[in-house]
């Protein structure tokens, strides 16, 4: 069994902008995985976030890696309006596009790592066919569009499926991201199932735009996680 690293991404959607260079110079000193980014297009999500530019923004700003979370309709299209860098984690819906190994195929020629989302009542058999191909799988533990709201109970056992599913082919290595309500209680649930990638927003230690708080909430989430 391989043993990773346990990653959290902050969602940057619940960043203050007003302290955003702030809150990077924390999660750079605290060794945070990398910047979780909420791409949504008013079409697939009912909201509008995070465009192009904002990324750029962010990658001349910090030398973390960006967590692209495109939730936009046929991203096959859009990959090459994205400042992917090498070692940038790009995750599309399964969703969102007849075209979903395109999509890899694109992400993977601009140095990205693809990965598939699924909402939760999607079911995991929509993701087999690119699992030997994907990076990781991103689980919606919410409906995605807005932050702050309460966990889908039923994501939880999902998270488990997944995860045996990925060790019975030998596919370890793949990686479980959890989106939505990762609180610190939900996080110790969400790690028992076999998820090692967090994005954190307003349930954990982003509720807070102090930069001492947040770090002190980013201590006390590693050690949940060991």
């Amino acid at each position: 069994m391989i043993i990773m690293d346990k990653l959290f991404m902050p969602s940057m959607m619940c960043v203050d902008p007003a302290k955003l260079c702030e809150t990077l110079d924390v999660f750079e000193k605290n060794g945070i995985g990398g910047l979780h980014i909420d791409v949504m297009d008013g079409h697939f999500v009912p909201n509008l976030q995070l465009g192009t530019d904002y990324c750029r923004h962010l990658h001349r700003l910090s030398k973390l890696p960006l967590d692209f979370h495109l939730m936009i309709t046929e991203p096959e299209d859009k990959i090459a309006w994205f400042p992917i860098q090498e070692g940038d984690w790009v995750s599309v819906h399964a969703e969102s596009t007849n075209h979903l190994q395109r999509t890899f195929d694109r992400i993977l020629a601009a140095g990205g790592k693809p990965m598939v989302a699924l909402n939760p009542a999607t079911p995991l058999c929509m993701a087999e066919e690119v699992l030997e191909q994907a990076a990781g799988v991103l689980l919606m533990t919410v409906s995605p569009g807005y932050a702050g709201q309460k966990l889908v109970e039923s994501t939880i056992g999902k998270i488990s499926r997944l995860r045996k599913m990925l060790d019975e082919r030998g596919l370890n290595h793949v990686r479980i991201e959890v989106d939505g309500n990762v609180s610190p209680a939900n996080l110790v649930r969400m790690d028992a199932a076999g998820a090692d990638m967090y994005v954190i927003g307003s349930s954990g230690f982003l509720k807070s735009s102090d930069a001492d708080e947040i770090a002190a909430g980013i201590a006390e989430f590693r050690k949940t996680v060991g």
